[in-house]
């Protein structure tokens, strides 16, 4: 499996992208994030979805790259963005920023965004809002998709993954954050243990008629198995974050909840951002939090385990080893990397 540094997994997508058409600025704000994706190990929103957007822009005509981003409903704390079907970390972005503005100047803010095809990482916008000092929170369905996640008490797809995020700054450390399905896991990794040829661990999936499967192909085989919603004996709760996420996502946003939908056009995304100095002081915001991750990491460690963690820390670990090692990509993606290479006339073997 071929192995890229950052730098050049970044100017693979680059290339690409402009090559089908997406302007440079956005061409930037796509690939940033998802190079990120892989740096942080989240391979499933990372390179493997290059060849995915190329092709929905410019064989199927679902991803409009110069589409205009519009806030059509607009107050103090709220707003409602649609991104006229552009590229979806372009819309995110726009909306996470303006409720960025938004919660500085009046202490809390949520904005909804739809039309705005797949948004990516959804970990991503919290995380910015972290990095400049506040705390954020995201839901996001895939519209009117959903054939992915069987409820509970089923066996057949009937919800997306519906991931919801979370991310809050630290003192002295990389901020805190939560990036998580409401499902067992992302469709996206499945996708990946797919590429790769390999079985994916027990609990994860059932086949068409309901039993444990470990083969990941049988998520997309005719008829379709499906993913399980999150916790195990008690999926009822992961069932119902993801029944919660549809609501405020796509229900909210006005994209519209899981219908059984074969195609997913778009995410429907809800952002909301908190101003801390707007409710404690700063320094006693970072005194609470501090004191909580010590108390917590005293913890006696259970076997197998060498340290605890703050959730985000693998992540930025990852990160670090990536940045050292270079970021592999599995034999299908690339393949399908040099197929939509080949789409917009790049000989894709000047990369290797």
């Amino acid at each position: 499996m071929p192995v890229f540094t950052e730098q050049t997994l970044h100017a693979i997508g680059v290339e690409l992208f402009k090559a089908a058409g997406v302007p440079d600025e956005q061409t930037q704000m796509v690939i940033d994030h998802l190079v990120e994706s892989n740096l942080f190990g989240h391979d499933s929103h990372g390179a493997i979805r290059y060849p995915e957007y190329v092709k929905a822009i410019v064989k199927e005509g679902r991803f409009n790259a110069s589409a205009t981003t519009e806030v059509t409903e607009n107050s103090p704390c709220t707003a409602v963005v649609d991104n006229g079907g552009g590229l979806g970390q372009v819309g995110g972005t726009f909306a996470i920023d303006l409720a960025i503005k938004k919660a500085r100047e009046n202490g809390t803010a949520t904005v909804t965004l739809r039309n705005t095809s797949h948004v990516g990482r959804a970990g991503a916008y919290p995380l910015r809002a972290a990095r400049e000092g506040m705390i954020a929170f995201a839901t996001v369905n895939a519209g009117k998709f959903g054939n992915q996640i069987a409820p509970f008490g089923g066996i057949d797809g009937k919800l997306s993954t519906d991931p919801i995020a979370f991310a809050a700054p630290r003192r002295d450390a990389a901020p805190i954050m939560v990036d998580m399905t409401t499902s067992v896991v992302a469709e996206g990794k499945v996708r990946v243990a797919a590429n790769k040829g390999v079985q994916v661990p027990e609990g994860w999936m059932i086949d068409s008629d309901g039993n444990p499967t470990t083969d990941p192909t049988k998520l997309k085989s005719d008829p379709r198995g499906a993913i399980l919603p999150l916790g195990g004996i008690v999926a009822h709760k992961g069932y119902g974050l993801g029944i919660m996420v549809e609501i405020l996502g796509g229900a909210l946003s006005g994209q519209g909840c899981a219908a059984g939908e074969n195609t997913m056009e778009s995410n429907g995304v809800l952002f909301t951002v908190f101003n801390i100095e707007h409710f404690t002081p700063m320094d006693q915001y970072y005194d609470h939090v501090e004191t909580m991750m010590t108390h917590v990491k005293s913890s006696r460690l259970a076997p197998g385990f060498s340290e605890i963690l703050a959730p985000g820390e693998p992540e930025f670990n990852m990160a670090k080893h990536r940045r050292a090692h270079g970021i592999e990509i599995d034999d299908k993606t690339w393949s399908d990397i040099v197929e939509a290479a080949d789409m917009v006339g790049i000989d894709a073997t000047k990369w290797l």
